[in-house]
């Protein structure tokens, strides 16, 4: 898409949230209603999310029934958890019945197991067993986000048939561009294309036609499925178990979303907020969000203050020290965040595996050490232009490349180490690293001084 057209899109979400605000203010529901439901599906949900709780529960009221699943299945998990705790049983199963199976999985996601359970018994049997099958994978597994509406034909097929039984079941659904080629026992066998199917010899079969299948196993990690499809240039991906058989497939559209809604995780947990915060979740679950890591935070911060309190004494005769202390944290603090940085989404990308790590890490230390050193004579400078102290402009330019050195490492490590411990290093990876930079700034520091400038 174009900047252009994203420019043109982004300008019309605005202009359609002024106008309902708007509306809100006036309270004219009649005009709110009609003005919501000429909208589409995504379009409603981007809405929903731009106004506060309770105003989005008065306007889900004026959303028509047979919007209300697709919107919620548009919306993130907060406001579906939000708008489906008001509902009871009857109201889940009548939005579910307007939703296919695989989209039923997104409201049963996030409701109580009663009500859950309720609407899966109230299904049709074979509506349920393909809902109790995606809800069966694990919320990081491919299967839980799989479309189960796969059209499935056979190799020995002739084209001018395959085309003929689509028009008559208007077998082609949600921009798919591909069909599925199994055998007798469902085993994935190739895909055939919608243009081959269009511009082949219609007497021939589909064998002739059919490409390779590129698959993914179905217990396989969301993590694994943006590196394979994104390597492989896909824009869909069939869905097989541990013995071939088709059982769905991800489209470009969920690969895209489930994308994005990584990226926006990442950079949230980076933040010490937590992936299921929103923009305008109410003041309790805010504070709730943010209090543990800026619990973890302050316990860190004791432990460098700790630090410093050892070197009491060298403080209390040089007072310039403590004016330049904070510049060796912040200078090392800088250099492992932006290591730190490309490390996270590097590892979210599957880019960081075998070899590469001790590439990565040999890398990052020589730029660690470069622009340590270029800084540290630069900090240095100014240091002995301010105080005229060949001492503590020395002590804090070697500070400052130790730091700078050891925190670009730190950056490499800290979130490999807690990737590998099945841990977000998006989501600590910060901290620690903050506790890595201003222990180890101080220690030099303080330490070079008591050494240099003491004795």
């Amino acid at each position: 898409m174009s900047a252009q057209l994203i420019e043109e899109e982004l300008f019309e979400a605005t202009d359609h949230l002024v106008q309902l605000q708007t509306m809100v203010e006036e309270a004219d529901d009649k005009q709110t209603a009609d003005f919501i439901n000429d909208l589409t599906a995504a379009e409603i949900a981007r809405l929903l999310s731009a106004f506060p709780p309770k105003e989005r529960v008065a306007l889900w009221a004026l959303i028509t029934p047979e919007n209300r699943g697709h919107v919620l299945v548009a919306s993130s998990d907060n406001i579906r958890e939000q708008l489906l705790s008001q509902m009871g049983a009857k109201a889940v199963l009548r939005i579910c019945r307007t939703l296919s199976s695989s989209d039923m999985v997104w409201i049963l996601s996030v409701v109580n197991d009663t009500i859950a359970e309720a609407v899966t018994l109230a299904l049709d049997n074979e509506q349920r067993e393909q809902v109790q099958s995606v809800l069966a994978y694990d919320e990081d597994q491919v299967g839980r986000y799989m479309n189960l509406d796969t059209v499935t034909i056979r190799a020995d097929v002739r084209l001018e048939v395959i085309q003929r039984y689509l028009r008559i079941s208007g077998g082609l659904k949600h921009g798919n561009h591909d069909l599925m080629v199994v055998d007798i026992d469902g085993v994935l066998v190739g895909t055939l294309n919608v243009i081959d199917l269009l511009n082949g010899e219609q007497s021939a079969q589909v064998s002739e036609y059919m490409n390779e299948p590129q698959s993914i196993f179905d217990t396989a990690s969301v993590d694994e499925l943006m590196v394979y499809s994104r390597a492989a240039h896909l824009n869909f991906v069939p869905v097989v178990d541990g013995e071939g058989v088709l059982l769905g497939q991800i489209n470009a559209e969920d690969i895209n979303e489930l994308s994005i809604e990584r990226a926006e995780a990442t950079m949230m947990n980076m933040a010490g907020i937590g992936e299921n915060s929103e923009l305008f979740s109410g003041i309790r679950s805010g504070v709730q969000n943010r209090s543990t890591w800026l619990g973890i935070n302050l316990i860190t911060a004791f432990l460098a203050t700790w630090v410093i309190g050892q070197f009491e004494e060298v403080l209390a005769q040089v007072v310039a020290l403590a004016i330049l202390m904070p510049v060796v944290a912040s200078m090392g603090g800088i250099a492992g965040s932006q290591t730190l940085a490309i490390t996270v989404r590097g590892l979210a990308m599957g880019q960081i595996v075998g070899s590469n790590r001790s590439w990565l890490l040999n890398k990052e230390l020589w730029i660690g050490l470069i622009n340590g050193l270029v800084w540290a004579l630069v900090v240095a400078l100014l240091a002995h232009l301010w105080f005229e102290n060949s001492a503590i402009s020395t002590v804090i330019g070697a500070a400052i490349w130790i730091n700078m050195a050891i925190a670009s490492i730190a950056g490499v490590i800290i979130p490999m180490v807690l990737h590998r411990m099945g841990q977000d290093p998006a989501l600590s990876g910060a901290v620690i690293l903050t506790t890595v930079s201003d222990v180890v700034g101080f220690m030099s520091f303080l330490g070079l001084a008591t050494v240099f400038i003491l004795q």
